[in-house]
């Protein structure tokens, strides 16, 4: 089979310049994990900056635009991966849905308001199959937890702990709407189930110091058999969340808690822990955690997974993506009932 040729717009830091950092896994950008899959080919850019667009094409040797129906026109891409500001995310998906490019790939959060997030969702009713760079749905690391979880390797989970520091002067709501989109889509990734706001206690969203903290409950559609031979009832079972969000370190954390039956499980940036239930050493008739010392190793394939995802989607017909606009719909479905903002980013 031919090439996917894949095309992009917006030019920055995820789309190419975090290629440079020394220490990230790679691929870590759009363009990297596109020029690394024998499967596809890298074929155009668009920026509305100059800068930008001088620097991708000097790097990945492919002609940029400013304007992307121009680009559209001459390279007609099977896939869009959009990297723009997210205010500018129906824009360009509504482009792309008009000119029936199959597959786009849409930067996190999907939108800046839940308005333009739905708007952006019903262009799937059209046949247009858009992937949600939720990237940790498509890392291996989280992938495996999840697999813990869903053999009950450490009993029933009960309730789920989350910690995010992400910037020191930065303000609660803005590292709540640029990173703790990550975290709200794979605890409801990992537990399968929606994540609902109860209540935030502590400093405003606000602010640039302090601590919040967000309460709330995971949703879980249980499905058992019933009395009758082949009948099945579903119930829904809501487990407790709380999700703290931290100014004022000079360090970067971004970890999850799953607390269960019979032990424990952390993951995160840099962490992968199994905790197991054992009689305590220190004292008669109880049981205490213990870390098995498992832990993973190697690359997670972040971004390489979550374009073969997308390949598949061009190359399969009924094939769904693994993060899709319904899932990123979830997503700001809770950001807005938290913040209740319609602005909420930096410009």
């Amino acid at each position: 089979m031919n090439k996917i040729d894949i095309a992009i717009t917006g030019l920055g830091r995820i789309a190419s310049l975090l290629e440079e950092d020394t220490l990230r896994e790679k691929p870590c950008t759009h363009a990297g994990a596109i020029t690394s899959n024998s499967d596809c080919r890298l074929v155009a850019g668009c920026d509305i900056s100059e800068e930008r667009r001088l620097l991708f094409a000097k790097k990945w040797k492919v002609p940029v635009y400013e304007d992307a129906n121009e680009m559209f026109f001459k390279h007609k891409p099977q896939i869009l991966v959009i990297a723009t500001h997210p205010d500018s995310h129906y824009h360009y998906c509504r482009l792309a849905a008009e000119n029936k490019i199959p597959v786009i790939i849409c930067e996190k959060p999907l939108a800046d308001t839940l308005k333009e997030a739905r708007k952006i969702k019903r262009l799937i009713k059209n046949g247009t199959k858009i992937v949600t760079n939720h990237e940790r749905r498509y890392s291996l690391d989280y992938i495996c937890a999840k697999t813990i979880l869903e053999e009950k390797r450490l009993g029933e989970l009960l309730s789920v702990r989350a910690c995010l520091y992400m910037g020191k002067n930065r303000r609660l709501i803005d590292q709540f709407w640029h990173d703790a989109t990550h975290l709200a889509d794979v605890i409801m990734f990992l537990t399968n189930s929606t994540l609902k706001h109860i209540k935030t206690i502590g400093s405003k969203l606000t602010a640039r110091n302090g601590t919040v903290w967000l309460v709330g409950k995971l949703s879980q559609k249980i499905s058992h058999r019933g009395t009758e031979a082949r009948s099945f009832q579903s119930r829904i079972n809501e487990l407790p969340v709380i999700i703290e969000i931290g100014a004022q370190r000079d360090h970067l954390v971004f970890e999850i808690e799953l607390s269960c039956e019979k032990g424990r499980l952390r993951i995160g940036n840099g962490v992968f822990e199994v905790w197991e239930s054992i009689p305590s050493p220190y004292a008669e008739n109880f049981r205490s955690l213990k870390n098995t010392g498992e832990n993973f190793c190697g690359q997670t394939g972040y971004f390489s997974n979550m374009l073969k995802d997308a390949i598949r989607c061009v190359k399969e017909p009924g094939c769904l993506p693994v993060s899709g606009a319904t899932d990123g719909l979830k997503v700001i479905e809770y950001l807005n009932s938290v913040s209740k903002w319609k602005n909420n980013f930096k410009k």
